[in-house]
């Protein structure tokens, strides 16, 4: 299984990246199956550079707020209009109301009486509910409601053995510990500095994102989701201060393959 970074900036794109969205992809059935996790803005545009939209697989949105998940008003655009159109519907998965959410962005019409894009979204879009688990092409997704705002899904994928846990967006919580427990790789958000006037149960601060790896043990933790205002080297200090395995900051790009690292604790520790 390997993990591409295609956006990791936190609440807003940025000037280097795009808002939060993630490619997961795994042989399956004689081919590779690719899976989209979150799509925030500015993220479909950075996904064709690498892979053609129409090959996806399957879609995995973790929350409605619109830095995870606006750009699928643009993957409809796409599946109607583009050359190699229209494409057949993707599975989405996401909270309840996903459809409605994205229709109500993309409809342009005050109050929603449009008849044109926004109402067919079924014709790009096959929806599915987050359940507490599912089979989705080769990974078994689990899910857990962090601690955020709106209800939001951090998810546990499996695949061949191999685990990557994504916090999505959450604040302290005992669930992200159990739905990464020994997890290959931990993809967890990191948006706050230890010491400010933070907001509880919204995001993370990079000493809590270490001790939530630490605490589930995982094998490698990657940090997520820092807004432009923040330096992800201040972040990264924190989390190195809670976490004594491989860590680093996610940037578009990116490509990891999942498994096969030790898990340690904090240096010196048991």
């Amino acid at each position: 299984m390997d993990l591409t970074v295609i956006g990791c900036s936190g609440s807003i794109s940025g000037p280097e990246s795009p808002a939060s969205s993630y490619l997961v992809t795994a042989p399956y059935q004689g081919r590779t199956f690719s899976l989209l996790v979150d799509l925030g803005p500015g993220s479909l545009g950075a996904l064709y550079g690498l892979i053609d939209p129409s090959l996806i697989d399957a879609i995995a949105i973790s929350h409605l707020h619109p830095d995870h998940c606006i750009d699928l008003c643009g993957f409809h655009v796409a599946s109607r209009y583009a050359p190699n159109g229209p494409w057949d519907p993707v599975d989405l998965y996401g909270p309840p109301g996903t459809l409605d959410r994205i229709a109500r962005a993309h409809d342009p019409s005050p109050d929603g009486s449009d008849d044109g894009d926004a109402k067919d979204l079924a014709a790009s879009f096959t929806a599915h509910n987050w359940q507490p688990s599912q089979q989705v092409g080769p990974f078994l997704i689990r899910t857990a409601a962090m601690s955020h705002p709106v209800p939001t899904y951090g998810m546990r994928i499996e695949a061949g053995g191999d685990v990557l846990a994504y916090s999505a967006d959450t604040g302290p919580t005992p669930a992200l510990v159990d739905l990464a427990r020994d997890a290959d790789l931990l993809l967890t958000e990191a948006s706050f500095l230890d010491g400010g006037d933070n907001p509880p149960g919204l995001h993370l601060t990079g000493s809590q994102a270490g001790e939530h790896a630490r605490a589930a043990g995982v094998a490698t933790l990657m940090i997520t989701h820092i807004p432009p205002w923040y330096d992800a080297e201040q972040v990264l200090t924190a989390v190195r201060e809670h976490f004594g395995g491989p860590v680093e900051a996610a940037r578009p790009g990116l490509i990891r393959r999942i498994g096969g690292t030790e898990r340690v604790g904090l240096p010196g520790g048991d």
